[in-house]
């Protein structure tokens, strides 16, 4: 059972890698949005961000509804979102040490 939840966990973070599923993440983080609003916010051509949300749906990270043609999406889980920012305050903190640290290398040099 153990070994099973990392494989799935795994997974899970494997779908994180792209940076643009990352930004649709982002974007639905305050609700649910369609297809069209979502594909003029991330500006990409609808075919793709049409592989990138079947990938995150896949993964049970993102659901969908149909109002007549059109179809919404939205967090399956908004605790995604949780972790999402988790990540974010994290390289945040460590691109702001970096800064630091290269500042004081320009003050000595």
């Amino acid at each position: 059972m153990k070994e099973k939840l990392y494989e799935l966990h795994a997974s899970m973070c494997r779908v994180f890698s792209s940076a643009k599923r990352l930004e649709i993440l982002n974007l639905l983080r305050n609700g649910e949005l369609s297809v069209g609003k979502l594909a003029k916010l991330s500006k990409l051509p609808q075919a793709n961000l049409s592989q990138h949300l079947g990938i995150m749906r896949e993964k049970g990270i993102v659901k969908t509804r149909r109002e007549g043609t059109t179809i919404y999406y939205s967090l399956a889980n908004p605790k995604i979102i949780n972790a999402f920012d988790i990540i974010r305050e994290i390289l945040l903190e460590r691109l702001s040490e970096n800064e630091k640290l290269v500042k004081g290398i320009r003050k000595r040099g």
